[in-house]
């Protein structure tokens, strides 16, 4: 079993809001993507940031924006951050009553179409769906709020993705989300996700271009094949 190349995506969402641009700045010649959480205080007991935000943002860089929609009703929004020049909008299975339709959206609108799966969700019922998907994003925390204990028994459904990806020849992205950091993202690579969304362990250390260096280089050593 191999994996695709590492990515490293910092979470925003552990980044200070007063001065974002710089926060942004500081991990883009070390980092792949950059994830920005955006939250409605209906699906998930938080509210975060939202369009206007992307926008802004896409004026002052050119990484690829990892959007992730912890939101009611993903099919009136999640085309507009598409439209905003988002690379990859995930929005989630829990809050979809047709995901292949709104990934068919997605991509027409020129963005990546990623699939969500929170905490408590089977992975099974959605393996059909993968072909339409460009990313699965496995939390391995309950989504909502970042800063969370990682919860390693949700890597069963890592091991599960990879393995349907892998005996489908599955072009698809892997991506844990949820207390990823130095001693835990051996193990996410292990069990076989190949994108890493990191919040604290990056924006909490005092060079987070380093931190994702360092990060990289730990998935890159327990990834499979390596």
């Amino acid at each position: 079993m191999t994996v695709p190349p590492t990515i490293v995506a910092p979470s925003i969402l552990a980044a200070d809001f007063s001065r974002l641009a710089e926060e942004v700045r500081a991990v883009e010649d070390a980092a792949d993507w950059l994830h920005v959480d955006v939250m409605d205080n209906h699906f998930v007991p938080n509210l975060t940031i939202g369009l206007p935000v992307v926008q802004s943002l896409r004026a002052v860089t050119a990484m690829p924006f990892d959007v992730h929609l912890m939101i009611e009703d993903p099919r009136r929004w999640a085309p507009g951050y598409a439209d905003a020049g988002a690379y990859n909008v995930t929005f989630h299975a829990e809050a979809s009553d047709d995901p292949v339709a709104l990934a068919k959206d997605l991509r027409s609108a020129g963005a990546k179409a990623g699939l969500a799966i929170d905490r408590d969700t089977p992975i099974e019922p959605y393996l059909d769906l993968l072909p339409s998907f460009d990313t699965l994003l496995i939390m391995t925390i309950k989504a909502g709020f970042g800063g969370q204990r990682f919860i390693p028994q949700l890597l069963d459904k890592v091991r599960t993705a990879r393995r349907h990806v892998s005996t489908g020849h599955l072009e698809l992205r892997i991506e844990v989300d949820g207390g990823i950091a130095a001693d835990t993202i051996e193990q996410a690579a292990a069990a076989g996700a190949d994108a890493f969304v990191a919040g604290t362990a990056v924006y909490g250390a005092a060079d987070p271009a380093e931190a994702v260096r360092r990060l990289r280089s730990l998935a890159e050593r327990a990834a499979p094949g390596a």
